[in-house]
């Protein structure tokens, strides 16, 4: 059977059905799911399921691949039977009752409605095996279709988790094409800003600069701040991004790793071009910062994939 119908799945979700077993024992079961690293279920069941958590266990593990899983069985009381009264524990409170009277000279009768709400006199009937082998097996029986309806929720949430991480990719992709082409502006600013500054150390001294000089430091100082790599690292990390969302399946924890790369670059393009001088600075400044944000969002809802 499999995990999710959609290509992504949140790991968070929650579903819950009532059903009845042969012997007509009712009881509501349901499921919920929270964002864990693992494959995280806790089963919160009657006394004396072992044997049905096991079985439980194996089927969620069929349909959920990671999450902290919190699954509920709870048994709906009968409407009529199931207590019965235990006589020998009645007659000895009686019997007490009668002792420490006549022991202490009282006189006065017992109230049957407080001797009922003493331990032991009334009792609940343990169901028989064969209802709750039936209980177990209507559970089991039941498990399919409530693991069908969790699924659906989650790959519900999914896929609107899905398509605002492709809309964030594709804003990360825009910025980046903007910002390599302010790349291309940023060369001949480099020269205008050396030549400012030589210009501004050698006022009022003899010394001069030859033009082939000055085009060499512009030329090394370009190319330190040069950030035409990172932009293509950049958008090649995008487009493995979007095929990792169309290829489906476990992604979360790949899309998660995939974010440090992208996060690597963002400060790498910052840091060569924080330096960079006129308008185009600004501007770069303000994608880098624009770009690290948008990381930022895609991180948080990445954390909800499974």
């Amino acid at each position: 059977m499999p995990a999710c119908a959609t290509p992504v799945c949140s790991m968070t979700g929650f579903a819950s059905i009532r059903a009845r077993s042969p012997s007509g024992a009712a009881f509501s079961l349901s499921i919920k799911s929270v964002n864990h690293r693992f494959l995280d279920i806790r089963f919160h069941l009657p006394a004396g399921s072992d044997g049905l958590e096991q079985q439980l266990r194996a089927a969620v593990r069929e349909r959920v691949r990671r999450g902290h899983v919190e699954l509920t069985l709870t048994p709906e009381q009968r409407q009529t039977g199931g207590l019965r009264l235990n006589d020998d524990v009645l007659s000895a409170y009686l019997l007490a009752f009668a002792e420490a009277a006549e022991h202490h000279g009282l006189f006065d009768t017992p109230d049957l409605n407080a001797l009922l709400r003493m331990p032991g006199v009334m009792t609940t009937e343990a169901p028989a095996v064969t209802e709750r082998a039936d209980l177990d097996a209507a559970v089991l029986a039941s498990i399919p279709g409530l693991l069908e309806r969790f699924n659906l929720v989650r790959a519900q949430e999914g896929a609107s988790l899905e398509a605002a991480l492709r809309a964030s990719v594709v804003r990360i992709q825009e910025m980046t094409t903007e910002v390599a082409h302010l790349r291309q502006r940023v060369k001949p600013a480099h020269l205008v800003r050396l030549r400012s500054r030589i210009a501004e150390l050698l006022a009022g001294t003899s010394v001069s600069i030859s033009e082939e000089r000055l085009f060499a430091e512009a030329a090394l100082l370009a190319e330190r701040s040069d950030i035409e790599e990172e932009t293509v690292r950049l958008q090649a990390h995008a487009d493995r991004f979007l095929a990792l969302l169309d290829a489906g399946g476990e992604v979360g924890k790949r899309l998660d790793f995939l974010l440090q790369e992208f996060g690597r670059e963002a400060n790498t393009i910052l840091s060569k071009t924080g330096s960079a001088a006129g308008s185009e600075s600004l501007r770069l400044t303000e994608l880098g910062l624009e770009i690290k944000a948008e990381i930022e969002r895609i991180r948080e809802q990445v954390q909800n994939l499974e």
